[in-house]
């Protein structure tokens, strides 16, 4: 029974954002089963500062700060024919790290999360490799480009169809492709085929309900003190679906409510919001918080917690985390994927935007309908998304479980 080499796009603390959240919890699992080598990079000087968490129970460690610029990044891909999401985590201190970790210690797996971090699994590794894809990126560039205007189609086209190529390589390349749902698990085979090397399997997302827990945190103050209802949204700011999404709210949305609940208000809660979105706080109920040192307060003090995304891959953590504490939540058809839970029961499903409007006021309208709702998302979290349950078959997907132990002892 060999090491681990843990390969992470991003440090996997502090875990608060999707991608860190999953790369968090699978680290502390892998931990349980066998000492754990980690190479990640961090995207600012913030992440640097959570190096000591890393340090903490690996084996050991390389956190590579990385300061390449999507411009750079973008002439890189195109003079190597490679995706720009690829080149912007190439780097040579990672690659003589990970070549330097397999010679000096005896690594059985590679567990490689996120694609853009595929680059470094060498051609002549004989263990077992497992790569976390989480999303299948491909297709979410290829409905960007659909939805988007040129120059930028042209770009998130080509970003789709080399994308594409990469996640193909990675299906021969890999004992096990992992992806955060079945849905997405299904579009993966049918994009590659009879081409995959290894079983492609969902592991989906949990939820830490310690953590997220109506009973946890204190609803915000300046949530409570103003008039409302109050509408909460929470996410990554810069990301494309989350900001149509907000600005799906204010322009669609909220000024339909508005004609009903004069003083309802819309609260964007998340790091790096756009400078569009920005301009917007303020206005007509909007407000543009931007990072906050925890998200629990305001979902604890919304009225309806929103996710009317139209782009959406995998499991959304934001919509598990508002269900923990214990709030009724509105979202589209695609921000709903990947979770067993029943529209009218544990959330409300809509599409359009005038579907959307009138199920907001009605839950707006009737509490104990929306307090029901609540509590029955609540409890089906707890009850079905624990991180414990979730990643239950990772042992066996790493040949590390008891019975792969005995059958590689007999």
């Amino acid at each position: 029974m060999g090491d681990i080499l843990f390969l992470a796009h991003r440090i996997p603390y502090p875990p608060d954002r999707g991608d860190k959240i999953r790369s968090h919890h699978l680290l502390q699992a892998l931990q349980q089963l066998a000492p754990v080598h980690v190479g990640c990079f961090a995207d600012t000087d913030s992440d640097l500062q959570h190096e000591n968490r890393l340090r903490e129970g690996v084996a050991s460690h390389i956190l590579v700060r990385r300061t390449k610029s999507m411009v750079r990044a973008g002439i890189e891909a195109i003079m190597s024919a490679k995706a720009v999401s690829v080149t912007a985590f190439a780097h040579s201190a990672m690659r003589e790290w990970v070549a330097n970790t397999l010679t000096d210690h005896e690594i059985d797996t590679i567990f490689v999360f996120s694609g853009q971090m595929g680059q470094y699994i060498p051609a002549d590794f004989a263990g077992r490799v497992v790569v976390d894809l989480c999303d299948v990126d491909s297709a979410k560039f290829e409905a960007y480009a659909e939805k988007g205007r040129s120059p930028r189609r042209w770009v998130d086209a080509r970003e789709g169809r080399v994308l594409a190529t990469e996640e193909q390589r990675l299906a021969l390349r890999a004992e096990r492709i992992l992806l955060v749902s079945d849905a997405e698990a299904q579009l993966f085979r049918a994009r590659i085929g009879p081409h995959a090397g290894g079983a492609v399997t969902a592991l989906r997302n949990g939820i830490d309900a310690g953590q997220f827990n109506p009973q946890s945190a204190l609803p915000h103050a300046d949530l409570v003190s103003a008039k409302g209802p109050h509408l909460v949204f929470t996410g990554q700011m810069d990301y494309a679906p989350n900001i149509a999404a907000a600005e799906r709210v204010i322009d669609h949305i909220l000024p339909e409510i508005r004609k009903i609940h004069g003083d309802a208000q819309f609260h964007v809660v998340g790091r790096a919001p756009v400078s569009r979105l920005l301009a917007r706080d303020g206005t007509g109920g909007v407000r543009i918080w931007g990072e906050v040192p925890d998200v629990r307060p305001f979902l604890a003090a919304a009225d309806l917690v929103v996710a009317p995304l139209e782009i959406a891959r995998g499991i959304q953590n934001k919509v598990l985390e508002a269900m923990a504490m214990a709030r009724p939540v509105l979202l589209t058809p695609e921000a709903a994927t990947g979770i067993d839970a029943t529209s009218g029961t544990h959330f409300a499903v809509e599409a359009g935007h005038h579907a959307l409007v009138e199920r907001a006021l009605a839950l707006l309208g009737n509490g104990p309908l929306a307090l029901r709702m609540a509590a029955a998302a609540r409890r089906y979290v707890v009850e079905n998304q624990s991180w414990d349950a979730m990643l239950a078959p990772l042992a066996s997907i790493i040949g590390k479980d008891t019975e792969n132990t005995r059958r590689d002892v007999a």
